[in-house]
């Protein structure tokens, strides 16, 4: 017998046949009245039927009934008239003196020669332990969050005691220079505390710029501004989404300079105003805060850069961006600047 040579139709059956007997996934083969053609030795054993007995009895009648569902019928029988698929057919095989399983069902009618003799395919998938497995996933999952929220609440209120110690500690000192030290403490142990209770409303791990720096503002315009019909602090941000990890970065550098502009922007008692702003623009964003202040020192008048200032050139490293003082006559703006540097290649290149 040559290749090209077509097989006797006996001989194409006999080979069909064998290869569903031999399928290691649970296959029937149905004619057009839901009978039994053939199964696979795996269909057998999974759900416990005796071959000898199973072919040409209707499908619904295998085991003990259990497969005699009114849904599933329909449904088989309306693949074997040709109006429909079974695509992912999920039930419940319920079995005297057997755990229940959870099976998935695909059945469809085959395009073959024989159009005189209809035959669905069914196959069936056990996910019983799959589903099993996804439920103690997602339960553990679930306990995590739990468990991650509670650790957050906990940290931020352990951060809102350390912030009410520093503040009673820098009201009872004597030394100026003590308690300026014990309120700028403070106001950076609140900046932490902020987006940690930002972090614990989250349920994605990421923190809404906006009410992260509103909330911030507040804590710290609350602390050290004495009358808010003087001073003020204005918010404007965009509704960004961005990692914890880079809030936290991004509200010490807002504490600090939001610090110095309260510290330094408005002596005397000048009234005045300070902004907060943030937008981004794809993975490149500018910070900046300003203030109508008295300015930048003229006159040729040296400042020696401060802790403040050390906070914010490594922070702003640390994030890849640049810092940029300018003075705003009146007052102060200082700007931070990230660029993503692959688009400004890509840009350069175009």
């Amino acid at each position: 017998m040559t290749r090209d040579t077509p097989l006797h139709p006996e001989t194409s059956l006999s080979l069909a046949l064998a290869v569903i007997a031999s399928s290691s996934a649970p296959i029937v083969l149905l004619d057009g009245d839901l009978r039994v053609v053939a199964a696979s030795t795996s269909f057998y054993r999974a759900f416990r039927i005796d071959a000898s007995t199973a072919a040409a009895k209707r499908f619904t009648q295998l085991g003990d009934g259990e497969w005699n569902l009114a849904q599933l019928s329909v449904l088989l029988e309306a693949t074997a008239a040709g109006v429909a698929d079974v695509r992912g057919y999920e039930m419940d095989l319920k079995r005297p003196d057997h755990d229940t399983r959870r099976l998935v069902l695909d059945a469809q009618l085959l395009d073959y020669a024989d159009t005189s003799q209809l035959r669905l395919l069914l196959t069936v998938a056990d996910v019983t332990d799959a589903r099993v497995a996804e439920r103690v996933k997602d339960d553990l999952l679930r306990e995590k969050a739990i468990l991650l929220q509670e650790v957050q609440h906990r940290v931020a209120n352990s951060l809102q005691i350390i912030a009410s110690i520093l503040l009673q500690s820098a009201r009872k000192v004597q030394s100026e220079e003590t308690r300026n030290h014990l309120k700028s403490a403070h106001s950076r142990v609140m900046s932490i505390a902020a987006v940690q209770q930002q972090l614990a409303t989250s349920s994605v791990g990421e923190v809404e710029l906006r009410c992260y720096f509103e909330q911030l503002c507040r804590s710290l315009g609350a602390s050290m501004i004495y009358d808010p019909e003087q001073l003020s602090i204005e918010v404007d941000v965009d509704k960004t989404f961005i990692e914890a990890n880079t809030s936290i970065s991004l509200g010490l550098i807002v504490t600090e300079l939001v610090i110095n502009a309260l510290k330094h922007a408005f002596p005397k008692h000048r009234e005045g105003k300070i902004t907060v702003d943030y937008h981004a623009k794809g993975k490149d964003w500018t910070l900046q805060v300003g203030d109508d202040g008295v300015g930048m020192p003229t006159g040729g008048i040296e400042v020696k850069p401060g802790l403040g200032t050390g906070i914010v050139e490594a922070l702003s490293n640390q994030l890849d961006a640049r810092i940029t003082v300018a003075d705003a006559r009146p007052g102060t703006h200082v700007s931070i600047t990230h660029r993503d540097h692959v688009a400004e290649v890509d840009r350069t290149a175009a």
